[in-house]
């Protein structure tokens, strides 16, 4: 009988930073609060070491900061931030779609449209993380079909940011149907290998999304009281 491997110490960092991130995602841990390393280690049932380091990992990615003495925080919400995400979003994602259209298949067309069915079969709850993450999905793989790797890693960063740090089930607040109709849209545009008219709808698409999640966030934070820089 073999022996089950030994879990190495990048194993238990991965599972710790996996761990927290699902903490950020489902709202366990919130902007602006101080983080215990310890209490984290009790809740996922790990030693303090894995914790520390997954929260150096997330402090690089921008998502929590360590203060000299006092511990590690997570980032206050700051509405210039989030606009800068968005913009930053639009030119990758623009800039990537044209580079798609141009070199897409039949194969990668029926990835596309994979993705697409996936989406819009969503549970029609837009808190629940199913639909969020099947839209972050169809968004990277119309990027990934690019075969861009360093700007889809950084679009990766960036979904990060918009549903770990932002909150991204709070921001999806975009009127579903419009959702679901400007991405079958921009799909066909996708098949038909038009792309002006696709890029114009991706970039319309994106900036529909940057005004509704603005208006959450001014909105969660009158609500909440919370300080948005």
């Amino acid at each position: 009988m073999k022996k089950k491997a030994e879990k190495s110490r990048e194993d238990y960092t991965q599972e710790a930073y996996m761990g927290i991130r699902r903490m950020f995602f489902i709202n366990e841990i919130i902007p602006g609060q101080k983080i215990s390393y310890r209490d984290l280690a009790e809740r996922l049932e790990m030693s303090a070491t894995p914790i520390i380091q997954a929260l150096k990992r997330l402090e690089f990615q921008g998502l929590v900061r360590h203060e000299p003495n006092r511990g590690y925080y997570t980032e206050k919400i700051s509405l210039k931030e989030l606009t800068e995400i968005y913009d930053f979003r639009e030119l990758i994602e623009v800039s990537l779609l044209a580079k798609t259209i141009k070199s897409i298949n039949r194969q990668g067309l029926a990835t596309l449209k994979k993705a697409l069915k996936k989406h819009l079969n969503a549970k029609r709850d837009i808190y629940l993380k199913e639909r969020l993450m099947n839209d972050m999905e169809l968004h990277l793989t119309m990027a990934e079909l690019s075969g861009c790797t360093l700007q889809i890693n950084t679009l990766r960063h960036l979904f990060d940011l918009l549903y770990l740090k932002y909150r991204g089930n709070m921001l999806f607040i975009t009127p579903m149907d419009t959702v679901d109709d400007e991405h079958q849209q921009l799909f066909d545009l996708i098949a038909q290998k038009e792309i002006d008219p696709a890029c114009k709808m991706l970039a319309q698409h994106i900036a529909n999304v940057k005004k509704y999640a603005i208006i959450c966030i001014e909105r969660m934070a009158r609500e909440k009281n919370l300080q948005v820089i």
